[in-house]
């Protein structure tokens, strides 16, 4: 198969694959809307509106921006994506793919692409709000915010293709999304931002892909380089978890 033809069949499955993508209102809710409803929310609540001290002076709701980002991601890449993935293998689609030159990785490719999208139109709708509804000043540090972001959004899908390497069945998929779901929130700080646990708690929750994401992505807010310790932490984990869905995953 020709470059060209390759391209042409790469676009066409991205295509479909959109088109089912946007007929899925739950999954876009939870993706979209759902992580800055939890940002409104939070910023309707007076006291979060109030400087803190023992926030360095910052807002409850200054510290969520980053949190609705995270939360975006992390329902991206453990809740959405593994249950899709693992049930094209369950209905054969993959291994049916697999024996034609339109080979399934060109399938997988496409929801981490749509999946990534996903996420940075979430991060864009919870920058905005925040800065336009409650005043939260923009990333000071947009060359380091990026990258942060970037790799926050890649640990999630590399920790949901491992999720999908390990299910044999849809139903195992949302089971395991479920029981790792509710630890990555509380390491990404939605129950309490990672600036604000204490000292050690904060030192071992900044170990996991999402604390050290939520910390890079915080200092990256206040106007700082993300610390590279932070940024070295979210790609290990990124880079670990594809090996390990790379080696397990089946196509049947």
């Amino acid at each position: 198969m020709s470059t060209a033809t390759l391209r042409r069949t790469h676009t066409a499955v991205l295509k479909a694959e959109a088109r089912l993508f946007t007929r899925e209102p739950a999954a876009l809710f939870w993706i979209l809307a759902f992580p800055t409803l939890l940002l409104v929310i939070i910023g309707c609540i007076p006291v979060f509106r109030e400087p803190s001290p023992d926030l360095g002076g910052l807002r409850t709701v200054d510290l969520y921006v980053p949190i609705a980002i995270l939360l975006a991601t992390i329902t991206s890449g453990i809740q959405s994506m593994p249950p899709l993935l693992t049930g094209y293998r369950e209905r054969g689609i993959l291994r049916r793919m697999a024996t034609t030159p339109m080979k399934p990785g060109a399938l997988i490719g496409a929801q981490i692409a749509l999946h990534g999208a996903a996420v940075l139109a979430s991060a864009l709708i919870a920058l905005a709000v925040g800065r336009l509804v409650f005043g939260v000043a923009l990333p000071r540090q947009l060359g380091g915010y990026l990258p942060a972001l970037v790799l926050a959004a890649l640990s999630a899908l590399a920790l949901g293709a491992a999720i999908s390497a390990i299910s044999r069945t849809t139903k195992i998929t949302q089971a395991v999304g479920s029981a790792v779901f509710f630890p990555a929130m509380f390491t990404s700080g939605v129950w309490l931002p990672v600036a604000a646990m204490p000292g050690t708690l904060r030192d071992i929750v900044g170990l996991t892909p999402f604390g050290a994401s939520a910390r890079a992505l915080d200092q990256a807010a206040a106007g700082q380089w993300p610390g590279w310790t932070h940024l070295a932490v979210t790609a290990v984990w990124t880079v670990v978890l594809v090996a390990f869905a790379r080696r397990r995953f089946t196509w049947e």
